[in-house]
């Protein structure tokens, strides 16, 4: 498996520190300013510039590998996320 290393700038860093703080201790994923949602879109393009994996044929079978992958083990509630029955 890959690694991939991804840089943000402290002003980024304390804003997402915000928005994930925020998130876990309301379940609410909801941007309160602009520098959030930009914040996001910053490491979105470095993501797309790291791997072709998005674009591969095979997409939603690398996906569903990669969530199981990382969610392995996790028991917990997760804040906001939808049921799934």
């Amino acid at each position: 498996m890959n690694e991939y290393a991804l840089t943000i700038t402290e002003d980024e860093a304390i804003v997402l520190f915000e928005f994930f703080w925020r998130f876990d201790e309301m379940g609410r994923l909801r941007f309160e300013h602009p520098a959030e949602y930009l914040a996001l879109q910053r490491i979105s393009a470095q993501i797309n510039k790291t791997t072709p994996a998005m674009f591969a044929p095979n997409y939603c079978a690398l996906l569903a590998g990669a969530r199981e992958r990382i969610a392995a083990g996790f028991e917990g509630d997760v804040p906001g996320m939808a049921s799934r029955t």
